[in-house]
Protein backbone atom coordinates (compact mmCIF):
# COMPACT_ATOMS: atom_id res chain seq x y z
CA UNK A 1 0.00 0.00 0.00
CA UNK A 2 1.04 3.17 -1.19
CA UNK A 3 1.26 6.73 1.22
CA UNK A 4 -1.71 8.11 -0.45
CA UNK A 5 -3.64 4.79 -0.24
CA UNK A 6 -2.84 4.04 3.27
CA UNK A 7 -4.37 7.76 3.76
CA UNK A 8 -7.23 6.97 2.00
CA UNK A 9 -7.88 4.16 4.11
CA UNK A 10 -7.38 5.97 7.16
CA UNK A 11 -10.13 8.68 6.13
CA UNK A 12 -12.21 6.24 4.59
CA UNK A 13 -12.52 4.29 8.11
CA UNK A 14 -12.76 7.72 9.58
CA UNK A 15 -15.88 8.56 7.98
CA UNK A 16 -17.17 5.25 8.36
CA UNK A 17 -16.87 6.21 12.64
CA UNK A 18 -18.30 9.68 12.17
CA UNK A 19 -21.55 7.78 10.13
CA UNK A 20 -21.66 4.93 12.43
CA UNK A 21 -21.62 7.93 15.51
CA UNK A 22 -24.03 10.08 13.84
CA UNK A 23 -26.31 6.81 12.84
CA UNK A 24 -26.44 5.99 16.87
CA UNK A 25 -27.28 9.73 17.98
CA UNK A 26 -29.80 10.31 15.29
CA UNK A 27 -31.56 6.58 16.79
CA UNK A 28 -31.61 7.84 20.13
CA UNK A 29 -32.93 11.25 19.44
CA UNK A 30 -35.78 9.50 17.19
CA UNK A 31 -36.64 7.85 20.65
CA UNK A 32 -37.68 4.36 18.48
CA UNK A 33 -38.54 2.52 21.25
CA UNK A 34 -36.64 -0.52 19.55
CA UNK A 35 -34.86 -1.66 16.43
CA UNK A 36 -36.41 -3.16 13.96
CA UNK A 37 -35.56 -3.10 9.94
CA UNK A 38 -37.02 -4.52 6.70
CA UNK A 39 -34.65 -7.46 6.61
CA UNK A 40 -36.22 -8.95 9.60
CA UNK A 41 -39.99 -9.03 8.55
CA UNK A 42 -41.55 -11.87 8.04
CA UNK A 43 -43.80 -10.91 4.77
CA UNK A 44 -44.61 -14.51 4.14
CA UNK A 45 -46.71 -14.49 7.48
CA UNK A 46 -48.88 -11.25 6.16
CA UNK A 47 -49.62 -11.95 2.23
CA UNK A 48 -52.13 -9.45 2.67
CA UNK A 49 -49.01 -7.16 2.47
CA UNK A 50 -47.81 -6.06 -0.54
CA UNK A 51 -43.84 -5.87 -0.16
CA UNK A 52 -43.82 -3.80 -3.28
CA UNK A 53 -45.47 -1.21 -1.77
CA UNK A 54 -43.44 -1.09 1.73
CA UNK A 55 -40.31 -1.43 -0.08
CA UNK A 56 -41.61 1.66 -2.70
CA UNK A 57 -41.86 3.59 0.83
CA UNK A 58 -38.23 2.62 2.32
CA UNK A 59 -37.07 4.95 -0.79
CA UNK A 60 -38.60 7.49 1.47
CA UNK A 61 -39.92 10.02 -1.33
CA UNK A 62 -42.83 10.21 0.87
CA UNK A 63 -40.93 12.24 3.03
CA UNK A 64 -39.98 14.68 0.11
CA UNK A 65 -43.43 14.62 -0.48
CA UNK A 66 -44.60 15.31 2.80
CA UNK A 67 -47.31 12.66 2.93
CA UNK A 68 -48.90 10.87 5.71
CA UNK A 69 -48.72 6.89 5.48
CA UNK A 70 -51.24 4.96 7.25
CA UNK A 71 -51.09 1.45 8.80
CA UNK A 72 -54.22 -0.06 9.36
CA UNK A 73 -54.39 -3.43 10.84
CA UNK A 74 -55.54 -6.04 13.72
CA UNK A 75 -53.00 -5.88 16.79
CA UNK A 76 -50.17 -8.42 15.98
CA UNK A 77 -50.19 -7.86 12.31
CA UNK A 78 -46.39 -5.87 12.37
CA UNK A 79 -47.84 -2.05 11.88
CA UNK A 80 -45.41 -1.14 14.36
CA UNK A 81 -42.86 -3.01 13.43
CA UNK A 82 -43.23 -1.94 9.63
CA UNK A 83 -43.07 2.25 11.27
CA UNK A 84 -40.35 1.63 13.13
CA UNK A 85 -38.28 -0.22 10.18
CA UNK A 86 -38.94 2.78 8.29
CA UNK A 87 -37.78 5.25 10.80
CA UNK A 88 -34.35 3.17 10.93
CA UNK A 89 -34.42 3.77 7.22
CA UNK A 90 -35.05 7.37 7.34
CA UNK A 91 -32.59 8.00 10.12
CA UNK A 92 -29.88 5.99 7.95
CA UNK A 93 -30.67 8.30 5.47
CA UNK A 94 -29.97 11.62 7.48
CA UNK A 95 -33.57 12.55 7.80
CA UNK A 96 -34.79 13.42 11.12
CA UNK A 97 -36.98 11.12 13.21
CA UNK A 98 -39.24 11.63 16.60
CA UNK A 99 -41.30 8.37 17.03
CA UNK A 100 -44.12 8.35 19.93
CA UNK A 101 -46.96 6.67 21.04
CA UNK A 102 -49.89 8.46 20.39
CA UNK A 103 -50.99 8.51 24.59
CA UNK A 104 -47.04 9.52 25.35
CA UNK A 105 -47.89 12.29 22.24
CA UNK A 106 -51.18 13.74 23.78
CA UNK A 107 -49.44 13.81 27.22
CA UNK A 108 -46.73 16.03 26.33
CA UNK A 109 -48.89 18.28 24.77
CA UNK A 110 -50.87 18.40 27.23
CA UNK A 111 -48.21 18.96 29.93
CA UNK A 112 -47.09 21.89 27.58
CA UNK A 113 -50.27 23.32 27.19
CA UNK A 114 -50.86 23.49 31.36
CA UNK A 115 -47.35 24.93 31.54
CA UNK A 116 -48.26 27.93 28.56
CA UNK A 117 -45.80 26.24 26.41
CA UNK A 118 -47.96 24.23 23.71
CA UNK A 119 -47.03 26.54 21.00
CA UNK A 120 -42.88 25.62 21.78
CA UNK A 121 -43.69 21.98 21.80
CA UNK A 122 -45.43 21.94 18.96
CA UNK A 123 -42.85 23.77 17.24
CA UNK A 124 -40.88 21.21 18.63
CA UNK A 125 -42.77 18.07 17.02
CA UNK A 126 -42.63 19.95 13.64
CA UNK A 127 -38.91 19.94 13.59
CA UNK A 128 -38.80 16.82 12.31
CA UNK A 129 -39.05 15.34 8.68
CA UNK A 130 -40.55 12.64 9.91
CA UNK A 131 -42.91 11.98 12.69
CA UNK A 132 -44.08 8.88 13.75
CA UNK A 133 -47.34 7.96 15.91
CA UNK A 134 -47.86 4.87 16.97
CA UNK A 135 -50.37 2.42 18.80
CA UNK A 136 -54.00 5.15 17.45
CA UNK A 137 -56.74 3.45 19.10
CA UNK A 138 -55.63 1.20 21.22
CA UNK A 139 -55.75 3.38 24.73
CA UNK A 140 -58.49 5.94 24.97
CA UNK A 141 -57.48 9.80 24.36
CA UNK A 142 -57.38 12.30 27.35
CA UNK A 143 -60.50 14.68 27.57
CA UNK A 144 -59.34 17.14 24.77
CA UNK A 145 -56.65 15.45 23.40
CA UNK A 146 -58.01 14.91 20.11
CA UNK A 147 -57.84 18.91 19.91
CA UNK A 148 -54.34 18.95 21.03
CA UNK A 149 -53.55 16.71 17.70
CA UNK A 150 -55.41 18.47 15.47
CA UNK A 151 -52.97 21.14 16.68
CA UNK A 152 -49.90 19.65 15.87
CA UNK A 153 -51.58 18.26 12.83
CA UNK A 154 -52.63 21.51 11.30
CA UNK A 155 -49.15 22.60 12.35
CA UNK A 156 -47.51 19.83 10.06
CA UNK A 157 -50.35 19.86 7.50
CA UNK A 158 -47.98 19.94 3.71
CA UNK A 159 -44.79 20.36 5.55
CA UNK A 160 -43.81 16.78 6.91
CA UNK A 161 -44.27 13.62 6.58
CA UNK A 162 -46.07 11.24 9.36
CA UNK A 163 -46.48 7.60 9.51
CA UNK A 164 -49.55 6.45 11.85
CA UNK A 165 -50.26 3.41 13.19
CA UNK A 166 -53.85 2.18 14.13
CA UNK A 167 -55.77 -1.13 15.08
CA UNK A 168 -59.08 1.22 14.15
CA UNK A 169 -60.88 2.09 10.78
CA UNK A 170 -61.30 5.64 10.11
CA UNK A 171 -64.89 5.78 10.59
CA UNK A 172 -64.35 5.00 14.62
CA UNK A 173 -61.59 7.59 14.94
CA UNK A 174 -64.58 9.89 16.46
CA UNK A 175 -64.95 7.37 19.56
CA UNK A 176 -61.18 6.99 19.57
CA UNK A 177 -60.95 10.79 19.92
CA UNK A 178 -64.14 11.66 22.12
CA UNK A 179 -65.02 14.09 19.41
CA UNK A 180 -66.45 13.62 16.11
CA UNK A 181 -66.04 16.87 14.53
CA UNK A 182 -62.11 16.91 15.67
CA UNK A 183 -62.08 13.52 14.18
CA UNK A 184 -63.30 14.56 10.33
CA UNK A 185 -61.04 17.79 11.02
CA UNK A 186 -58.03 15.56 11.71
CA UNK A 187 -59.12 13.08 8.59
CA UNK A 188 -59.69 15.71 6.39
CA UNK A 189 -56.16 16.59 6.79
CA UNK A 190 -54.35 13.20 7.61
CA UNK A 191 -55.65 11.37 4.12
CA UNK A 192 -55.20 14.57 1.60
CA UNK A 193 -51.25 13.06 0.51
CA UNK A 194 -51.71 10.06 2.20
CA UNK A 195 -50.60 6.53 1.52
CA UNK A 196 -53.39 3.66 3.33
CA UNK A 197 -51.87 0.27 4.04
CA UNK A 198 -54.42 -1.88 5.05
CA UNK A 199 -52.92 -5.15 6.70
CA UNK A 200 -55.38 -7.94 7.17
CA UNK A 201 -54.39 -11.14 8.93
CA UNK A 202 -53.55 -13.23 11.97
CA UNK A 203 -51.39 -11.45 14.95
CA UNK A 204 -48.02 -12.98 14.81
CA UNK A 205 -47.37 -12.99 18.13
CA UNK A 206 -49.97 -15.76 18.09
CA UNK A 207 -48.20 -17.71 15.45
CA UNK A 208 -47.81 -21.22 16.66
Amino acid sequence: MTAIEAIEALLAEELMLRESRRIKTALVMARLSTIKTLASFDFSFQPSLDKNRIMALAELEFIDRKEVVHLLGPPGTGKSHLSLALGVQAVRAGRSVYFSPLTDLVSALAKAEREGTLREKIRFFCRFALLIVDEIGYLPVIPGGGNLFFQLVNARYERGAMILTSNRGFAEWGEVFGDPVVATALLDRLLHHAVVIQIEGSSYRLRT
